[in-house]
């Protein structure tokens, strides 16, 4: 369930096309905050219970979830093996935050499937593998000052799809969100309005084939571009020992600075 009002404004303010060789105004505009932005996967601690505080600012700002004593919004979701959570910073500060399950027959549990479960079930128990981000929130305050944080925060997803190679990107979502799902991912309708618990609003399910529109995306928004080494570094657990890195910084700006 991604429910931030900024999607709204977002789509809008993404060209029809790009005539030009190069990346449009609008692709640059979001590579320059680009490179201000720095990723964190959040494990737990005082990180985690922050991120649970912005999606509740958020979320109340909109009026999407009713008053709750902590002023934090969770659920047991957040707290399964195939979920991962992040926070999104631009020049140190937090302004946006996601969760992404990665489903498959092992892991079949997810916010989607949760509603959803007669529609997703059978493809997954099938063999089918999804990316299912929820849980986006975005600073209201600093979202009137970075419009392009919808598309810094579901970076996200699409790098998560392409490392876990899954080629469905799940998207349940308020309706009037829909829009900036069909331009941005060419998303599809494939389950009809229910509820969500907690929420104030109903949703509907929408589903992105990453790999159809691969070359579309990257050609319009480089921004989407990633390094297998970032993939790892947000996705992958640390092996012998190691640490995870405390931040990871996007590779996007490298393929622009070498086109």
């Amino acid at each position: 369930m991604n429910a931030n009002p900024a999607l709204r404004a977002a789509a809008a303010s993404v060209p029809e096309r790009n005539g030009s060789a190069g990346p449009s105004a609008f692709a640059q505009n979001v590579l320059a905050v680009l490179e201000r932005t720095e990723y964190r996967r959040i494990e737990g601690g005082e990180d985690l219970e922050e991120i649970y505080r912005l999606r509740y600012k958020s979320y109340r700002a909109a009026d999407m979830v009713s008053e709750l004593p902590g002023h934090m919004v969770h659920d047991p979701l957040d707290d399964l093996p195939n979920c991962y959570r992040f926070a999104i910073l631009i020049d140190g500060q937090l302004v946006s935050t996601i969760r992404i399950h990665h489903v498959n027959s092992a892991n079949p549990v997810s916010p989607s499937t949760t509603v959803y479960g007669d529609v997703l079930n059978p493809r997954i128990a099938a063999g089918e593998t999804f990316i299912d981000p929820s849980r986006f929130a975005a600073d209201p305050d600093w979202s009137q000052i970075y419009p392009q944080i919808p598309y810094l925060t579901l970076r996200l997803a699409g790098m998560a799809c392409f490392h876990f190679d899954a080629p469905y990107c799940l998207s349940t979502i308020q309706e009037d969100h829909t829009g900036f799902y069909r331009r941005i991912y060419m998303s599809e309708q494939i389950g009809g309005v229910r509820s969500y618990p907690g929420l104030n609003y109903p949703v509907v399910l929408y589903q992105a084939n990453v790999h159809a529109i691969e070359e579309r995306s990257f050609a319009r928004y480089p921004f989407f571009k990633s390094t297998r080494m970032e993939q790892r570094l947000l996705f992958d657990s640390p092996v012998n020992g190691d640490t995870a890195p405390l931040t990871v910084i996007p590779t996007a700006r490298f393929f622009d600075r070498a086109a």
